[in-house]
């Protein structure tokens, strides 16, 4: 009797865009993978700069952001989805951490979609006004919208040879330049951007 694989999980992995891919917002792009499950997948591009900084979102917010390490950052184009709205990508913050008395498993943020893999995503305001006091998480990423899969879509598109796929590093979100984020990712696989073909094949 034969068994069914164990569905592919891909949360806290990296998708990396074959040559293959000629979407403008996805060419070259390296997507962290927030939520994959037999629903879809949802995910934030983190290596396309928008044109703004941080500190111009806050400004247009009407926020000051008291976190100079921050204010240089660029706003990142997460995808194509709700690009009006701020999805914030960043360690976990725990109630516990703050003083509070509060479970180990509960955010700290009104709306938090917990990663494995020590991270959270949080798409509620309580955030941006913890960083406009000083406060909040010491590592983060903004995207303005974000990507997303439907069921089976992904699965799809990986058979199709459109990505590559390896485990999120934590130092490629959070402590390499924008720039540098696609070629550090491939990095991970031991592959250059030059090795890459924009044929179908399977490793």
């Amino acid at each position: 009797m034969s068994v069914d694989p164990a569905p592919m999980n891909l949360t806290h992995h990296f998708l990396i865009a074959m040559p293959g891919v000629r979407d403008a917002l996805f060419a070259r792009s390296v997507v962290y993978v927030c939520e994959h499950n037999e629903r879809g997948t949802l995910g934030l591009i983190i290596n396309k700069p928008s044109d703004i900084t941080l500190g111009q979102l806050f400004d247009k917010l009407d926020l000051p952001l008291q976190r100079a390490d921050l204010a240089a950052q660029p706003v990142l184009q997460g995808g194509p989805v709700q690009t009006d709205r701020g999805f914030v990508l960043h360690e976990a913050v725990h109630p516990t951490a703050a003083g509070d008395a509060q479970p180990q498993d509960e955010t700290l943020y009104a709306s938090t979609l917990r990663i494995p893999g020590g991270l959270e995503m949080t798409t509620s305001k309580d955030v941006l006004e913890a960083l406009s006091t000083g406060g909040g998480p010491q590592r983060l990423l903004i995207t303005l919208g974000y990507s997303a899969w439907g069921e089976g879509q992904l699965e799809s598109e990986l058979r199709e040879n459109a990505w590559l796929t390896v485990e999120a590093d934590l130092a490629v979100l959070f402590d390499t330049p924008v720039s540098e984020r696609y070629d550090r990712a491939l990095a991970l696989l031991g592959l250059q951007s030059w090795m890459l073909s924009a044929e179908a094949g399977h490793a």
